[in-house]
């Protein structure tokens, strides 16, 4: 049978045979998926930048914002580094995530951008230099490398200096392949200002700013250093995971209010040929960014999220803005006071509280005027848009426990029971109300890190005198009893501290550490369990617990925590020197039990571990037979 093109005249016969050469021909390829980079720098005022205040010097990043779309007011949702940047990567609000305050930990799911980025054919990498962000809570998931490496500082404020981390991602960059995601986040602006001299800036605020110019400098070395190759098909994302309080509303630092210093922040888009330069007051949200970056790049959406693409605001046209949910747990798990919610919404600003606040925002911006008692209608209806947020179905953090950890523990004769609830009574003090006091925690914590441990104790028990329960003063004045060498009371103290916060991991751990110096090597041993059982890739409290199951005997359990800190850390030589040495010691207690198969397996594992074991083994009679 003839083809139906070749039944028609010569004319259409021609045009038909076109069409079907034009339905035949292959689609146009699509355009290379673009490179990502992503900056964030911790604890940024958006006025410490040029382009915002023009009150600081930050050259680098005022050229991005020109030649970027830049958003000098996007409203992050926790002000607190690691809830925040769980957020940025996830598009969840906090309560969806898990990840409520520092130190918890991110669990198996929801996604986060690095994972679905890593399914689209992309490299990853992350290079973070501040110690809520390490590894072992988790945000570390779908990248091929995340380098947490913090040579500055001491117990938690580990940190790593800016051109450090600028010189870590460029090296990483020079091999990797093609297109790649490459998270880069300064910690230098977050309490201690400590700049460089050659950056010190004039004023109150000197320090802090100084700090920022510090991180500027760094990030255009960061830009200066991509390949030229990959600067005009690279899209960039610039932001900050939340603000700092330098006095307003008498709050020094962050997390403690949910006042718009700690909690707006900068942003700017940059994708050359892709989005033209311009700047906007839109009050868009850090889980906006996450959308909009896969919007821009072409990629497929992450489901489920809360944030929304604001790519028809890039390209120039009119969007609406979102209701903003904001939160902070810290007085609450830190200091056993009330947590604080907010919503940010048509100009106005509701923040539940024992005493509820209520701003207009375009008439107030510096949140001094409270409208909550003379607008209550106002009021009421942004507390219901507060309450719809809260009525979302909520995640925990992985301190309900891993369960892998968990039969590891089980193993190990773990008894502990369920964790406590996270939700809080009624009846808690308000924040504001506690501002004398948390100044007086503040300067004991200074105190502390300067070595002054007399002198933080008389402000801890200051605060207990009339707060007995405060979680953080009980905490705190057990640690400076610690270093201050008094052991004993320190474990009865932090005891206290334990029995008013069962889920905080830092309690245990100090708890745990005072219980050995102590002696009580068996009263420790539940307590470094439910220190990993908290914190499950925390390497040190794995092998604190094998040293303390040694010291009581149980040399198989001790190995057993020893393994699994080679597991985390498997370079590590002290730790296959802790591995070896048990497994030494189980095998000599076999020997003297008469088990020769059980000692020279002992045996054969320590030296496994740990070599130099052999000589040891040599100079001994009854090993030296069961060397191979």
């Amino acid at each position: 049978m003839g083809s139906p093109a070749a039944a028609l005249p010569r004319g259409l016969r021609r045009l038909a045979l076109g069409a079907a050469l034009l339905l035949a021909a292959p689609p146009a390829p699509s355009p290379p998926r673009p490179s990502i980079l992503l900056i964030t720098v911790d604890t940024l005022r958006p006025d410490a930048l040029g382009w915002v205040a023009g009150r600081n010097e930050t050259p680098a990043l005022d050229a991005l914002a020109r030649e970027g779309f830049a958003l000098p007011a996007v409203v992050s949702p926790v002000p607190l580094t690691l809830p925040a940047h769980t957020s940025l990567l996830t598009g969840l609000i906090p309560r969806r995530h898990g990840v409520r305050d520092n130190g918890q930990v991110l669990g198996p799911s929801p996604p986060t951008l690095a994972e679905h980025l890593r399914r689209q054919g992309y490299a990853t990498a992350a290079f973070v230099s501040g110690y809520p962000l390490r590894a072992l809570f988790g945000l570390d998931r779908g990248f091929d490398r995340y380098d947490d490496t913090l040579p500055v500082g001491a117990e938690g404020w580990l940190e790593r200096p800016a051109p450090d981390t600028t010189a870590a991602a460029l090296a990483w960059l020079r091999g990797a392949p093609r297109p790649f995601f490459l998270w880069v986040h300064y910690y230098d602006p977050h309490d201690p200002y400590t700049p460089p001299r050659a950056f010190w800036r004039p004023g109150p605020r000197g320090a802090y700013d100084g700090e920022v110019g510090y991180v500027d400098h760094a990030i255009g070395l960061l830009r200066a250093g991509l390949p030229q190759a990959d600067r005009d098909r690279l899209l960039t994302v610039f932001t900050a995971d939340h603000g700092e309080g330098l006095g307003e509303h008498a709050e020094q630092g962050h997390g403690f209010f949910v006042y718009d210093t700690t909690v707006v922040v900068p942003a700017v888009f940059h994708f050359p040929g892709r989005v033209a330069p311009s700047r906007s007051a839109f009050p868009a949200r850090l889980l906006d960014l996450m959308p909009t970056l896969l919007d821009l790049a072409g990629l497929p959406p992450l489901a489920g999220t809360d944030g929304v693409s604001l790519l028809p605001l890039l390209s120039g046209r009119r969007m609406p803005a979102e209701p903003a949910y904001v939160e902070t747990r810290q007085p609450w798990f830190t200091y056993g006071w009330s947590p604080l919610a907010a919503v940010r919404y048509g100009g106005w600003k509701y923040v539940a509280a024992p005493r509820p606040e209520l701003f207009d925002l375009e008439q107030d911006p510096g949140e001094t005027r409270n409208r909550a008692a003379e607008t209550p209608t106002r009021a009421a209806e942004m507390a219901a848009l507060l309450a719809r947020f809260e009525q979302r179905p909520g995640a925990a953090a992985e301190r309900s426990g891993d369960p892998q950890v968990l039969e590891s523990l089980r193993a190990l004769g773990y008894v502990g029971g369920a964790p406590p609830p996270e939700d809080p009574p009624p009846g808690l003090p308000d924040p504001k109300d506690r501002i004398t006091e948390r100044d007086a925690l503040l300067r004991g914590e200074g105190l502390l890190r300067r070595g002054d441990f007399e002198g933080a104790l008389r402000q801890f028990e200051g605060v207990l005198a009339t707060d007995p329960k405060n979680r953080f003063a009980t905490l705190r004045s057990g640690i400076a009893l610690l270093k201050k060498g008094d052991a004993r009371a320190a474990a009865d103290r932090l005891r206290a501290a334990v029995e008013l916060d069962p889920g905080q991991a830092e309690t245990r751990y100090a708890l745990a550490d005072a219980l050995m110096r102590t002696g009580d090597n068996a009263a420790a041993v539940p307590q470094w369990m439910e220190t990993v059982r908290l914190q499950p890739r925390r390497t040190a409290a794995w092998s604190n617990l094998g040293t303390a199951l040694g010291r009581t005997g149980r040399l198989d359990d001790a190995a057993r925590a020893f393994a699994e800190a080679v597991r985390l850390e498997p370079a590590n030589p002290q730790l296959l020197a802790n591995l070896g040495a048990a497994r030494y010691e189980r095998a000599r207690q076999a020997v003297a039990a008469g088990d020769r198969e059980a000692a020279r397996k002992a045996l054969a594992e320590a030296l496994a571990a740990e070599p130099r074991l052999r000589r040891q083994a040599a100079a001994d009679p009854d090993l030296a037979r069961l060397l191979p």
